[in-house]
């Protein structure tokens, strides 16, 4: 048993071999969210994931965001979250709880995980090290009226400063991203984390953008996991969406997709953050355990 056991974990390492060769010195950007992030286990799974990959001569970039631990932090200040068309009104008082959850909790965590698992990592979120900037965002006001609805220090990116996290990169540190945007003025925007991953992936030309959900993929009966949609392409995504079968959170996620392939990434892949190494069982077999998402 002992050797059976030594055999498949050396048929493993060759089955990735060539994925290893072919994805070496290649930016590879993934966003983190749902369980991937709630759960310590899933986490500290997917962060060895991660580390593995910058042993072997891939560049991964993380981009987070918080929203759970967010809630909870503004639930202890006595803050009650609002939401317009499901995205968070960010006033300054939420702005502050977010960026030091964001900052100074999750990506702080983050980085100090991947440097007890071996890894080398740095958070890009502070003076000379802000990489994502943006504008406010106002959203189509459906009653007409011009300016579009105001949802405070909420924004989206408009610049990502490639070259930074290129240098990381290829120094063999792994970025960490938390989605705030810094403004002209020097202020915080509390910035979507999937159009923010996506953002982040067209600017350096990432080779796959990867999204960590609670999810295993897009299902074609989300109440049968065997219903899994292995590959799916632009047209296919807009047939779902419109049949319902891709709706709410998962709209986002698609978008953000379909629109960083148009930009020039390579593929993109949803995958469930709550199975163990989900991302090495994508990247590195034939199979692969999520959704590929091509144009």
């Amino acid at each position: 048993m002992v050797m059976t056991d030594a055999i498949r974990k050396a048929e493993a390492l060759i089955e990735a071999l060539p994925y290893i060769r072919t994805f070496r010195d290649r930016l590879m950007v993934i966003k983190l969210g749902g369980s991937a992030m709630e759960d310590p286990d899933s986490l500290r799974t997917t962060l060895q994931d991660v580390a593995f990959m910058a042993t072997v001569g891939m560049h991964p970039v993380l981009v987070h965001g918080g929203g759970k631990p967010i809630d909870r932090a503004m639930a202890a200040a006595g803050i009650q979250p609002r939401k317009i068309q499901g995205r968070r009104y960010t006033d300054d008082d939420t702005l502050n709880i977010v960026v030091r959850v964001l900052r100074n909790e999750i990506n702080t965590g983050i980085v100090r995980q991947i440097r007890e698992l071996g890894g080398r990592a740095v958070g890009l979120h502070t003076d000379s090290l802000q990489c994502l900037f943006g504008q406010r965002l106002f959203l189509p006001d459906p009653t007409g009226e011009t300016g579009g609805i105001d949802l405070g220090r909420v924004g989206h990116v408009t610049w990502v400063d490639a070259g930074l996290i290129k240098d990381f990169c290829a120094a063999g540190i792994i970025p960490v991203i938390p989605c705030l945007a810094m403004d002209e003025a020097g202020g915080w925007l509390n910035v979507n984390g999937d159009t923010a991953a996506a953002a982040v992936a067209t600017q350096v030309k990432a080779e796959k953008l990867v999204f960590l959900s609670d999810t295993p993929g897009i299902l074609e009966d989300r109440n049968d996991e065997a219903s899994l949609l292995s590959t799916l392409n632009a047209a296919q995504c807009r047939s779902l969406v419109e049949r319902g079968i891709i709706d709410s959170g998962m709209i986002p996620k698609v978008e953000a997709c379909l629109e960083s392939l148009r930009a020039g990434v390579g593929k993109t892949h949803m995958i469930d953050g709550r199975v163990p190494h989900s991302l090495l069982l994508e990247i590195f077999t034939v199979r692969g355990v999520g959704t590929e998402i091509l144009l």
